[in-house]
């Protein structure tokens, strides 16, 4: 008997609307482990297919630990190609989901093919049906949920802007929580999937109880004591905004499209600034004690108020001022179903190269403009870097890979800078996390601004946090807890004798196959660069705080370090000796 594990994948092909169902031996679930790591597993065998052909696959997966009292355990991760890099994309995403697809007896789905017609997908326990979702296709994933009504089922829906084909087109579960990075809704949408509904009435089998609650308890006792997460001014209370201030203290809130790093009307902008006008009840993921989403109240109505990155991009990447414009860019980016980051990027983009300012109207027209696709919303809508270069200016695209960089500018912290620059999805703080050492001083402190140490830090955070992606667990708690007392919850729930050293082990091959992946799509070592900007022009210093331009020679040689550390070639290609070690089939082409 697998305990952890359901022991079963569902594989639905969109074209014949057929279900087959996977029972994987127990080593593919240690080797991939679900989550990020099982939909690369079906990833690479696609990997040279376009994003939008139909055999494409789009997996959504959920970890050993979801679905039982292990902490954080109940995200889900969705896997394909993403349609605006051409990279392995992947998202994470909060809310029920992966607990219902795991109580309805799945470990994850895997959908290829393309339906001739808009379709719901609905999902209760072994029960799998196909509804027409003609009247729905057009709606946004606001009217969609109302109109579903989901109850206690989980509810996924994507948006006009995935429909209409926006590359960074998202999909929102539960109305509050969203895979935006990678553009993964629009692959749904490609498929013509207008959601997916899912509930079941399973229990998730757990091995070793008793062992399983001391694990939680270990894992309880540090978050409480982590400030960072429930402290007055951390998440639990502020939500993700509480990074504001310490981003706009350390001087690195990227400006004007990163062109400046300070945003001087910040510390009116901030997370305890919304607190206080829009009075927000907690809200989180199913099984989540830290609770960092926040609902609050405008006018009568319940809204979602904004993540960290959607605060500081629509004030000081564009030049606006107005938290009430913030609600409403992140209210029509979730209703019409696209990433914010990205959204505020590629208008930051066009600021620069148009030299106008932003009214909050105008800002709102343009993302509504870019979701239906009307105008130059269509240019908008290929993001940054496609848009920058169309318009002659592809200096002026902040992006790595084709993704936009998210609220850190790599100036003031170069593990950081490293991490944007090697992440095997583009432009993403979170394949390593460095702000965690470099800022927060968690689990020991960095100097930011050296490369010194950095490579190898680098890549034992990407094996870390592709193990939390393939648990499913949230980043957020790894500020306090360990993969230590992760691998005790992990052997508690699947009877598995686990180190965290097996765990980091079982990363380093899952992130590794994604640099296959990338490589067998043409990408290397120049694309793992950053934009010129951050090498010749400095940010803008204060409080004896010198924010100069990156150097150049340091980053390539940091670089070159980890390439060797990685176990890739000079050229940042994957080697055929160190695939094999991982247990991976790699031949340069």
């Amino acid at each position: 008997m697998i305990f952890g594990w359901t022991g079963r994948i569902l594989h639905i092909d969109m074209t014949t609307q057929k279900i087959e169902v996977e029972t994987p031996d127990l080593e593919a679930y240690t080797r991939y482990i679900g989550g990020k790591g099982m939909g690369g597993r079906y990833l690479r065998p696609m990997a040279h297919l376009p994003w939008d052909h139909p055999d494409m696959v789009v997996s959504i997966f959920s970890g050993p630990l979801c679905g039982t009292i292990s902490p954080t355990s109940g995200r889900a991760h969705l896997v394909s190609k993403s349609p605006l890099t051409g990279l392995t994309g992947d998202s994470s995403v909060g809310g029920k989901f992966a607990t219902r697809l795991k109580q309805a007896g799945w470990d994850g789905m895997v959908i290829k093919g393309r339906c001739s017609h808009p379709v719901g997908i609905e999902i209760r326990d072994s029960r799998i049906e196909f509804r027409d979702a003609t009247d729905l296709w057009g709606m946004d994933t606001g009217e969609v949920h109302r109109r579903l009504s989901p109850g206690r089922a989980s509810l996924a829906a994507v948006g006009p802007a995935a429909e209409n084909g926006v590359k960074y087109g998202s999909m929102v579960v539960d109305r509050h929580f969203v895979a935006g990075r990678s553009g993964l809704g629009t692959c749904l949408a490609n498929k013509n999937i207008k959601y997916l509904r899912v509930d079941g009435t399973g229990r998730c089998t757990v091995k070793t109880p008793e062992k399983l609650k001391r694990a939680r308890e270990n894992i309880l006792r540090l978050t409480a004591a982590s400030p960072v997460l429930m402290g007055r001014f951390g998440f639990t209370c502020l939500g993700t905004g509480a990074v504001f201030d310490l981003m706009d203290n350390r001087r690195m809130m990227p400006t004007d499209n990163f062109r400046r790093t300070r945003f001087e009307p910040a510390s009116q902008l901030n997370a305890a600034g919304y607190a206080k006008q829009y009075a927000p009840k907690k809200h989180g993921c199913l099984g989540c004690h830290i609770l960092c989403k926040k609902i609050g109240q405008q006018n009568g109505r319940a809204v979602t108020l904004p993540e960290f990155e959607t605060m500081s991009h629509f004030t000081a990447l564009i030049g606006c001022m107005d938290t009430d414009l913030v609600i409403k860019a992140n209210e029509i980016c979730n209703r019409y179903g696209m990433d914010t980051i990205s959204a505020a990027s590629t208008l930051a983009c066009r600021r620069e190269i148009l030299g106008m300012d932003y009214t909050s109207k105008a800002v709102l027209s343009l993302l509504e403009d870019i979701a239906l696709q009307r105008g130059e919303g269509k240019d908008l809508g290929l993001g940054a870097a496609a848009y920058a270069r169309k318009m002659g200016r592809p200096e002026t695209a902040m992006a790595v890979k084709g993704m936009e960089l998210p609220a850190y500018d790599p100036r003031g912290a170069y593990g950081m800078a490293l991490g944007y620059a090697l992440s095997t999805r583009g432009g993403c703080h979170l394949r390593a996390y460095p702000i965690s050492h470099e800022i927060f001083r968690k689990p020991v402190a960095t100097d930011r601004f050296s490369f010194s140490g950095k490579a190898r830090i680098i890549k034992i955070a990407e094996d870390l946090n592709t193990m939390v992606d393939c648990l499913t667990a949230c980043k957020f708690i790894f500020f306090a807890a360990g993969l230590e007392e992760y691998a005790q919850a992990f052997e508690a729930v699947t009877g598995i004798e686990t180190s965290a050293q097996d765990l980091l082990k079982k990363g380093e091959a899952i992130y590794y196959n994604e640099r296959i992946i990338n490589a067998l799509n043409g990408f290397d070592a120049s694309d793992d660069d950053l934009p010129a900007r951050f090498f010749t022009e400095p940010g803008s210093g204060g409080h004896k705080i010198m924010i100069p331009p990156i150097n150049r020679e340091e980053f390539l040689s940091a670089r070159k370090k980890y390439y060797t550390i990685r176990g890739l070639d000079s050229n940042g290609l994957p080697l055929e000796e160190k695939a094999k070690a991982l247990g991976l089939v790699w031949k340069k082409p």
